[in-house]
């Protein structure tokens, strides 16, 4: 029997129906996605399961005695104390009596005590607090640390307890991977793959549905379609029914456009014999004026600035720590311009100061970070500060503008919020009303009117649907200039990145080829030690050289070896032979901004064109083997 059946229920928000006749039954044991665009109604599915909202129609039957519990995307208000107050405040008035006897036991004060555990003992709370206490323990959590000073990954593992505290029978979890690193999300999947309940649950995260889905359901314009948990199939059999759909629209259109005609030719539409054609033709009209559209895909592109000097940063021997903490240590990278670098590593362990430490914005304690020239940096924000409360989203984008340029071309701010999926309604709606999806686009379409050759992402996926994401993968796959990308999410990685640094704890700064599956494969092992230094390339174009190898795909880093006579009198002088290709190609570049030089005879212009792209051939061969030899 269906631990909860949704029976032709509709919902709306005014403007056609949310959820329009939505059939769905739960079943013990089930873990089923929803997937769906942003705004489509996933999280109103969610609270209309846990009941915090009525159906407008319809009928939602639950099970005798069955128990909801929802995990919010964002921390509750309020939510303060230690974790233990926390976790106990998902068990009523006993949790609250339990929080309340910690306390006091902490406070020592004795004397209220006794009125306390009256209460407990009333509530059968002593039972409860055996279950907070394993809870915690599940979740390697320290009831007494307080809640307000925990990182926003360990926030949510707070919430994620004090959700399943009351042993619900049906967990609704909306984006429960939110600003988890990859150690919790791995944690996190598997802990959710023992829950006897059922779970339903939101997720960008392409890997954790397939790892977790036992069933697919879409909600696309207001209704619901069921698909087995396998996310390929589910890819490639929705593809084939928006393109049956698209035929069978376009049919119909066609007829109607037909019809339409026929019925302009006046009295001979109005006979009585055609009486039934014309009742058709008002059917017809009915039917196309109440089709909902499928909802358009956001169109990005990123306003490129000119190219940057060859390299973008270098580091030399750079430490960073707070006291006895060493973050960094002794680590040294160059970054060449057109890299795509992920940043990798648990929350705390200094992701975000090595990317402060890239950028300028901090000064290292030993060593030296030399940055490149000619560098216009685009700065993505995952806590989305860039955004200004007081304005609206127009005012975030346009700043007080009509018009933002991409690439030379100008655009009305309305009619390029359109590309990002904003109505000029929602344009001009104060921003504290907009949903985290839609602030991500928001960001994402303020960043992308910026000039940049430099894109510096800090986990830029989070609330995004999985058609913008795809989408700004293929943006960022073809962006022109360099890319710094900090994500946890490891399908985006494998996707975007042409190597990784990986914070591997104890200050160690780890450098490899490709994304997070080609780390999985290259880091030391448990036991092994560390590489006394880093051998990825640096450049693109030698991340995808060695990754073409297999030997490089499948080998552990290796310390240095020694170089021979003969490669290290190469390598003194591979830095005059780069600066003189430099200069060369900065020569014959500028001949061709003169005026007079498309006068000279094709066959001219023809050899100089071979003639700059030989010496950029060879610029790029000195940099790789520059690059290997100094490795």
């Amino acid at each position: 029997m269906p631990l909860m059946t949704l029976n032709a229920v509709d919902y709306s928000v005014g403007g056609p129906l949310l959820l329009d006749g939505v059939e769905l039954s739960i079943e013990r044991g089930e873990r089923i996605a929803l997937i769906g665009r942003n705004g489509a109604g996933k999280s109103t599915l969610m609270r209309l399961i846990d009941g915090e909202l009525k159906p407008d129609d319809g009928e939602i039957r639950r099970e005798q005695g069955v128990r909801v519990t929802r995990l919010e995307q964002e921390v509750p208000a309020g939510a303060d104390g230690s974790i233990f107050d926390v976790v106990a405040g998902g068990l009523g008035e006993a949790g609250a009596a339990l929080a309340e006897y910690h306390r006091l036991l902490h406070a020592e004060d004795y004397d209220a005590l006794a009125e306390v555990q009256s209460r407990i003992e009333a509530l059968d709370g002593w039972r409860i607090d055996q279950r907070v206490t394993e809870v915690l323990e599940r979740l390697q959590l320290d009831g007494d640390a307080a809640f307000t000073r925990l990182s926003g990954g360990m926030k949510r593992r707070v919430l994620l307890a004090r959700a399943v505290v009351s042993a619900p029978d049906i967990l609704l979890l909306d984006e429960p991977t939110n600003h988890l690193d990859i150690a919790a999300i791995d944690w996190l999947e598997g802990f959710l793959k023992q829950w006897p309940g059922a779970i339903v649950f939101v997720t960008h995260d392409r890997r954790f549905l397939r790892s977790l889905a036992t069933r697919i359901i879409e909600i696309d314009r207001g209704k619901l379609t069921s698909w087995p948990g396998d996310w390929d199939n589910y890819v490639r059999r929705r593809e084939e029914r928006l393109n049956a759909e698209a035929q069978e629209q376009a049919r119909f259109d066609k007829l109607l456009a037909q019809e339409e005609a026929w019925i302009r030719q006046g009295i001979k539409a109005r006979r009585t014999r055609d009486e039934g054609r014309v009742r058709r033709l008002k059917a017809m009209r009915v039917e196309r004026a109440q089709r909902r559209d499928l909802t358009g895909n956001v169109r990005m592109a990123a306003a490129s600035a000119g190219n940057s000097g060859k390299k973008v940063v270098e580091l030399k021997d750079i430490s960073f720590g707070f006291g006895d903490c060493a973050l960094i240590r002794d680590f040294s990278t160059t970054i060449f311009r057109g890299d795509r670098v992920g940043l990798i590593g648990a929350n705390g362990t200094g992701k975000t100061t090595l990317l402060k430490l890239l950028l300028g914005e901090l000064q290292p304690q030993t060593g030296e970070v030399r940055s490149g020239t000619q560098l216009q940096i685009a700065y993505f924000d995952q806590y989305r500060a860039t955004l200004r409360e007081d304005w609206n989203a127009l005012e975030n984008v346009a700043e007080g503008q009509d018009f933002v340029e991409i690439n030379g071309t100008r655009k009305h701010a309305i009619g390029y919020l359109q590309d990002f999926l904003f109505t000029p309604e929602r344009a001009r709606a104060p921003i504290t009303r907009l949903s985290g999806g839609e602030r991500n686009r928001l960001l994402l379409a303020k960043l992308f009117a910026q000039p940049s050759n430099l894109l510096v992402m800090d986990e830029p996926t989070n609330d995004l649907d999985v058609e913008t994401l795809e989408l700004l993968e293929e943006l960022l796959a073809d962006y022109p200039g360099t890319l710094l990308l900090v994500s946890h999410d490891r399908d985006f990685l494998d996707n975007v990145v042409t190597s990784t640094l990986v914070m591997e704890g104890e200050g160690h700064v780890g450098e490899y080829i490709g994304g997070y599956e080609d780390w999985l494969r290259q880091r030391p092992q448990p036991g092994e030690a560390l590489p006394a230094t880093t051998l990825a390339p640096k450049s693109a174009a030698s991340a995808v050289q060695a990754a073409s190898t297999p030997a490089a795909a499948e080998a552990p880093v290796v310390a240095k070896r020694k170089l021979s006579y003969k490669d290290q009198r190469e390598l003194e002088q591979l830095p005059a032979r780069i600066d003189a290709l430099e200069t060369e190609i900065a020569t014959m570049t500028g001949e061709m901004a003169d005026a007079g030089f498309y006068q000279r005879e094709p066959s001219a212009i023809a050899a100089h064109g071979q003639a700059l792209q030989q010496a950029q051939d060879a610029l790029d061969a000195a940099y790789l083997r520059w690059t290997e030899l100094d490795a």
